[in-house]
């Protein structure tokens, strides 16, 4: 596969060049104005809650708050993370999902009255002893999922996530004395209405079963973006559309009012970021030249990990105009002593070409929609320090986390 890379419009050259100079390479940017866009587009969901693990800079959840938006936290640090952005505890700011429930989490979680997403019966054990009255939500597995790639589906028998039987999780709820306030479902990454129905129907049929007044259901998240120029958007009106029905059978056969929910990560942030990286060397291997980037499978690991295709464009360094009649056939790499360590990549390890302008060292490619699940997804692997984030506002831009330095890395161990 090769693929003609032709400039976005959504680029400021200028700007960026700006970013570099000022911050180096490799960086991530976001773009607030593209956020704000994103959350405007559910606005007719009741709830839209962010699942932070997609992209966890306080900076990012600051936004989130200040635009109406709720948090999902999946650990300790993500309800850190929350609380100093400023969402408060004792209300639905702040829902805690796992299926599984830390001692240090549960007292966090306790002291400040963060309402449950439950995945596994033991968890309903472990709060009921500790914490009665405590509110919670069923995340329910249907009993089948979907997703875009095997490592991103979240139902069925082979997926850790979510409770099978969840008329035994309500008898354990009511036992323990627990407050169940919402019913929950995500079955993975991906838009398929097909799915979707079948997702909508088993919610359906999971409430009425439990026959409980509750106060919420979630659709939860998955929503895609359009990775590549010639995919289709998800259309939010008839997603929404169909859960809304759902809602409402709900709603009318447990004789209460239901708010709807969604919690996407991917969607609203996505689109957002970009990674800006330098070539530092153009490799010619036989028959394929290999463009070699300063960042690699530690700071964006979705291609590597799930075969995930990003968009990639060039920013010449000297502003010179580039001849898209004129380019070469590339496949795209980082510096990480890994073979995988491949940004052109299919899944299973498959690589592709990509065609790109005639470039030279000292330029910059941009690897594009990476704010969901790039930085958040970040190690230090080959002792290589976390890299910045820098966040456009109208026509400014801030540094929302500064570049680690080897000396902090080291610190933990010394």
């Amino acid at each position: 596969m090769n693929i003609l890379i032709k400039k976005k419009n959504n680029i400021d050259s200028k700007k960026i060049l700006k970013i570099i100079k000022k911050y180096k390479t490799p960086v991530w940017i976001y773009n607030k104005k593209i956020i704000k866009k994103k959350i405007l587009e559910l606005k007719k969901f009741d709830i839209v809650r962010f699942a932070q693990k997609a992209c966890s800079n306080i900076h990012i959840l600051k936004i989130m708050k200040k635009n109406g938006v709720k948090v999902d936290a999946v650990s300790l640090g993500e309800i850190e993370r929350a609380l100093y952005a400023g969402f408060k505890g004792n209300s639905q700011d702040i829902i805690y999902t796992s299926d599984i429930i830390e001692d240090n989490t549960l007292k966090k979680v306790i002291l400040y009255k963060i309402p449950i997403n439950i995945g596994s019966i033991d968890m309903i054990k472990k709060i009921g002893k500790k914490s009665p009255k405590h509110k919670v939500w069923i995340r329910i597995n249907p009993g089948f999922g979907h997703g875009h790639n095997k490592k991103t589906n979240t139902g069925g028998k082979n997926s850790k996530h979510g409770i099978w039987n969840s008329k035994e999780a309500f008898k354990l709820i009511k036992k323990f004395n627990l407050k169940l306030i919402g019913l929950h479902i995500h079955i993975g990454s991906g838009v398929n209405y097909i799915h979707l129905k079948k997702v909508c129907k088993a919610m359906i049929k999971e409430a009425i079963s439990i026959n409980h007044k509750i106060s919420y259901i979630s659709a939860g998240g998955g929503l895609t973006i359009p990775y590549k120029n010639y995919k289709e958007k998800v259309n939010i009106k008839d997603y929404y559309k169909i859960w809304n029905k759902s809602r409402n059978k709900i709603s009318k056969k447990l004789n209460c009012k239901i708010k709807l929910e969604i919690e996407p990560g991917r969607f609203l942030v996505a689109e957002s970021g970009l990674l800006v990286s330098k070539i530092e060397s153009i490799k010619y291997v036989k028959n394929r030249i290999f463009i070699l980037l300063n960042c690699g499978f530690n700071e964006l690991i979705r291609p590597m990990l799930y075969g995930s295709y990003h968009y990639i464009s060039v920013l010449p360094m000297d502003n010179r105009i580039l001849d898209y009649s004129n380019t070469m056939e590339v496949i795209v790499g980082g510096p990480l002593c890994e073979s995988g360590d491949i940004f052109t990549q299919k899944e299973n390890n498959h690589l592709y070409t990509i065609k790109i302008p005639i470039v030279k060292i000292g330029d910059y490619l941009i690897i594009h929609d990476v704010g969901a699940y790039g930085s958040s997804m970040s190690s230090n692997y080959n002792s290589r320090p976390l890299i910045p984030e820098i966040l456009i506002k109208k026509n400014n831009f801030i540094q929302i986390r500064r570049r680690q330095t080897i000396q902090e890395m080291l610190s933990l161990e010394i």
